[in-house]
């Protein structure tokens, strides 16, 4: 009996020491196999290089909000210095040219150019541009990448490429080429160029016919000729307006013009 009492205070003292000793003694062993150790984990959350989705309409309000005091192509001086002059005027909207070093794992100037032709097939194809056209060289053209940014609502942003002939080939002949275009960097869609044509005058031009061709390729409703325009509004008296519905009750303007000698056509968007 006397054996049996000394066995349960040992196993009684055992259990104490156990309750006391034994959590942390597990946390140091379990410690040595994480500490001063590098480890090596996948995300789980998918989301790398996630932009918030835009519909057509939004992509364009807050583009040609971006764009608003763009009357003509711009040198790349002018671009560069966007994003100031527009957070001047409204101080919700950006426009900002991309690093090299920020630039999406992969994106190349190269890619810019890809896309741009990929758009100049698809407006020869809808009769927005005339078949002779040309597609565009990388050795003779530049392609910048910009964040066309809602301040407020950062996730609300458009990446475009923007097209233009480098500055060595700027006296070389234009024949049937294009000039300038800001390119949709993840569809290819072209939200507006300027392009030297084998089109001799604004008669030979289907204006309502191009605006609801673009309408359609940008998914965008029927667009609404605008009322009350200022014919001093461009550089040049061959031009028609058009109005598309925007976001947040605004209404985006789509410009359809031509300059008359050079035989150049534009597209442009505005607010």
């Amino acid at each position: 009996m006397k054996k049996f009492s000394l066995l349960l205070i040992v196993a009684a003292v055992f259990i104490v020491v156990l309750a006391v000793w034994g959590p942390e003694a597990l946390a140091r062993y379990r410690d040595k196999g994480i500490l001063n150790q590098i480890q090596a984990r996948e995300s789980e959350t998918g989301t790398k290089g996630y932009r918030y989705s835009l519909s057509g309409n939004e992509k364009v309000s807050i583009l040609s909000k971006c764009l608003d005091s763009q009357t003509q192509p711009e040198s790349e001086q002018n671009a560069l210095t966007r994003m100031e002059q527009e957070q001047n005027q409204t101080g919700t909207y950006a426009f900002v040219a991309n690093k090299k070093e920020t630039l999406a794992e992969g994106a190349s100037e190269g890619d810019g150019i890809e896309l741009c032709n990929q758009g100049i097939r698809e407006l020869k194809e809808r009769g927005i541009l005339p078949e002779e056209v040309k597609e565009i060289q990388e050795a003779s053209y530049q392609a910048v990448l910009y964040s066309a940014i809602n301040v407020p609502e950062p996730r609300n942003s458009v990446l475009v490429w923007k097209v233009s002939q480098g500055t060595a080939v700027q006296n070389t002949a234009r024949e049937s080429c294009l000039l300038d275009a800001y390119v949709d960097a993840d569809t290819g869609k072209v939200y507006e160029f300027y392009a030297r044509t084998e089109i001799s005058s604004w008669e030979e031009m289907d204006a309502d016919g191009i605006a609801a061709a673009w309408a359609e390729y940008m998914d965008l409703e029927a667009p609404e000729e605008y009322e009350n325009v200022n014919p001093l509004s461009e550089n040049t008296p061959y031009f028609k307006k058009y109005c598309f519905a925007g976001t947040e009750e605004d209404s985006v303007v789509v410009t359809i013009g031509f300059y008359e000698g050079i035989n150049e056509m534009y597209l442009k968007i505005s607010r």
